[in-house]
């Protein structure tokens, strides 16, 4: 009988080697208990992996579209409100030009709602979220219109010119009181219009540009989602209030203030008319990024539950193989220490 030579080195070495992988398997487990996904996707799926990954990508890019959106629906809001507030503030302007025509009204009162109302246009024009203009259209960094308020801005220098111009004297001097109905109606027609709606508006006005911002809200869909400070219906409210405040007052006549309101009266009511259509307009795009978003989000849970049925492993599986890799490394252990407490030193004597 022969005896094989046994070397308990070689059994030690053995159980090492098998326990390191052991270890490395339950890193991998422990993984896949936990989020329920394979670890190593391409280990798992094989030659399919590719089509985990472009539904990945697919999701980050939808997701960055719904980011987008939420961003374009809070300027949207803002606008929507900016010109809501124009529009109450204009109501109450044509009720008080109205009153004036009607004689049931002074000049006085009429020109501090024309004060206002350029107070009020000023400032909701320059409104900015984010450091970006919502007015500017695609110059948002931009401030897009001029104070009228300030003596020294491009708008008020070039009015007040013009006046001058037109009358040989300022809205000042005694001689306004001679103004007739027709002259100021001229004035008003061949010289202050085109101002506001001509050339005379991107010139001395506004910095805006007519091009607002053009938004992706789905992967095939864009939108405008600005509204720019140049639209008709806030060129004709600047210039009511403009006349309304620089005319109302002084030494104007009876003949000349009545022109001024009538002009002033029909003008708020144009743009009361034009803003209330751009509102439309702004709620319908509200309403198209909302059912974009909407889609998208459907499309986003289609793609990560085919991502998750692809990837997902059963937990109850993965909880197993845990336990029964745990189990094993253990006993690995125990064989480790005992192998290595075997020597021919004990059994010398």
């Amino acid at each position: 009988m022969k005896s094989s030579y046994v070397s308990s080195n070689a059994i030690s070495q053995a159980l090492r080697y098998s326990m390191m992988k052991m270890q490395t398997d339950l890193v991998s487990a422990q993984k896949e208990s936990t989020t329920l996904r394979v670890a190593d996707v391409g280990l798992a799926l094989g030659s399919r992996t590719s089509e985990t990954v472009s539904l990945a990508r697919d999701v980050s890019r939808l997701n960055g579209i719904i980011d987008s959106n939420a961003l374009v629906s809070s300027r949207l809001t803002s606008t929507q409100d900016v010109l809501g507030q124009l529009t109450a503030q204009a109501e109450e302007l044509r009720s008080t030009l109205a009153a004036a025509v009607s004689g049931s009204s002074d000049r006085g009162v009429v020109q501090a709602g024309g004060a206002a109302m350029m107070d009020l246009l000023t400032s909701s024009l320059n409104t900015s979220i984010n450091g970006q203009y919502l007015f500017a259209g695609i110059n948002t960094d931009v401030r897009p219109v001029s104070d009228f308020s300030n003596a020294s801005s491009p708008a008020r220098a070039a009015f007040d010119t013009a006046f001058q111009t037109y009358f040989g004297f300022s809205q000042t001097h005694a001689d306004a009181a001679d103004i007739t109905s027709a002259e100021m109606e001229d004035f008003l027609t061949n010289v202050v219009e085109p101002q506001f709606l001509g050339a005379g508006w991107e010139t001395n006005w506004s910095s805006a540009t007519d091009e607002g911002i053009v938004s992706r809200i789905a992967l095939n869909e864009t939108a405008e989602t600005s509204v720019s400070a140049n639209i008709t219906g806030l060129r004709k409210l600047a210039m009511v209030s403009a006349i309304t405040s620089s005319f109302m007052q002084g030494n104007f006549s009876e003949a000349a203030t009545k022109a001024v309101t009538e002009r002033a009266l029909a003008l708020t009511v144009e743009s009361i008319s034009d803003i209330t259509d751009r509102q439309a307009l702004v709620g319908v795009t509200q309403q198209r990024v909302t059912n974009a978003s909407e889609r998208i989000d459907t499309q986003i849970g289609v793609f990560e539950s085919t991502i998750t049925d692809m990837e997902s492993v059963d937990p109850y599986e993965a909880a197993t193989r845990v336990s029964a890799l745990v189990s094993q490394i253990e006993t690995a252990y125990a064989l480790t220490a005992r192998i290595q407490n075997l020597s021919l030193l004990k059994y010398m004597s």
